[in-house]
């Protein structure tokens, strides 16, 4: 029996958004990566806009995957909002959670493997927001807007 669901699909001051609910598993990345395109695309992003909202997105919930609680029986939440200027992308887990003003920005000289998700998701989103919470996970918050409306 399968362990994605839909939370809700709601109208709210914004415009539609939608909340989809997947299991801690690296094979749901793709279904994130082709639900974003989908609602990216029907919006007005063009090609390579798209591609890179998906490329930011499956690092968000990579991040939540390997940082959750290490169960699979828990899941991460994607909650997409849109309206006719932007797209806002918040990935949620409910992991351990980390001190966001200990986290450095990479050295791209001599790099390492890890540690680059964040950065690489600041490159490529218009906005970033990451809330963590020690015990009780992390939220990163992406928007890409429309164009030149930043």
């Amino acid at each position: 029996m399968s362990n994605i669901k839909i939370i809700e699909k709601v109208e709210d001051q914004m415009g539609d958004s939608l909340s989809i609910s997947l299991p801690n598993k690296p094979e749901y990345v793709s279904v994130v990566r082709l639900t974003t395109s989908a609602i990216a695309s029907r919006i007005g992003f063009n090609v390579e806009e798209i591609e890179d909202i998906k490329v930011a997105v499956a690092e968000a919930c990579t991040n939540a995957i390997t940082h959750s609680n290490c169960s699979q029986n828990e899941n991460f939440n994607i909650l997409f909002a849109v309206d006719e200027q932007k797209i806002v992308i918040e990935v949620q887990d409910q992991g351990t959670g980390f001190y966001c003003e200990a986290v450095e920005e990479p050295d791209l000289t001599s790099p390492k493997e890890g540690g680059l998700g964040i950065f690489i998701i600041k490159s490529l989103m218009d906005e970033v927001e990451v809330e963590s919470n020690i015990g009780k996970g992390t939220t990163i918050k992406m928007t890409k807007y429309l164009g030149d409306d930043i």
